[in-house]
């Protein structure tokens, strides 16, 4: 068993209200994940192995962080569909879409405890197929010889916490909610299990002048 690394894109487009919208860098993503790359080379961290989901953002933050790996891309490494969850529990339910930055923090628990219960019928996968596809896609990495890099989206991470940790819904609600742009998560074989040895860690970003450049959204 190699050690993976999970990755979570740059910034992406903060202002869109879907997911074709969304689905792109802000100029301070590609600036994360330039900076992400290099702190990996200036510091000799060795990985052998490149995988991304096949979204646009995923995409773009590894050709940004210039690894000299060629990527492996695969959809069961895709990001959950908030935006098409979020208009499901609006529409069925008659929980409206916050409007305000500051009301998606309770917001986010409310989607991800309707949609593990399966009261979302416009829901694009179940809560099950999701923790499926992702244990699976990590499975099979983890097989695979050489530690990996993994570029993907802040909701799989906290699946991935979820599963590993045995974290309630609202937990992994909250920890999706921590992830920060091109952060960077390990999991290490230890005992014949994975242990999250590493969680959120952001050292590219933590100069004065990169503060600025520490976004969640």
């Amino acid at each position: 068993m190699s050690h993976i690394t999970l990755i979570r894109h740059g910034q992406a487009n903060s202002q869109a209200k879907d997911e074709a919208s969304y689905d792109r860098l802000s100029p301070l993503g590609h600036q994360q994940s330039a900076w992400l790359g290099q702190h990996l080379r200036d510091t000799h961290q060795r990985h052998t192995r490149l995988f991304t989901g096949t979204l646009r953002r995923h995409v773009e933050t590894a050709d940004g962080m210039d690894t000299g790996l060629t990527a492996t891309r695969d959809a069961r490494l895709n990001e959950l569909e908030y935006f098409t969850l979020a208009t499901a529990l609006e529409q069925e339910h008659g929980i409206p879409i916050p409007t305000e930055q500051a009301h998606f923090t309770a917001h986010l628990p409310r989607v991800f405890a309707a949609w593990q219960g399966g009261i979302l019928e416009g829901a694009p996968e179940t809560f099950q197929s999701f923790e499926t596809r992702v244990q699976d896609a990590l499975t099979e990495i983890a097989s695979g010889q050489g530690p990996a890099l993994v570029v993907t989206s802040g909701g799989l991470i906290s699946m991935t916490m979820k599963q590993h940790l045995g974290l309630t819904i609202e937990a992994m609600a909250n920890v999706a909610l921590a992830i920060m742009n091109t952060s960077i998560h390990r999991l290490h074989p230890i005992g014949g299990t994975w242990a999250p040895v590493m969680f959120n860690a952001i050292p590219h970003l933590e100069n004065p002048d990169r503060h600025h450049a520490q976004t969640h959204v």
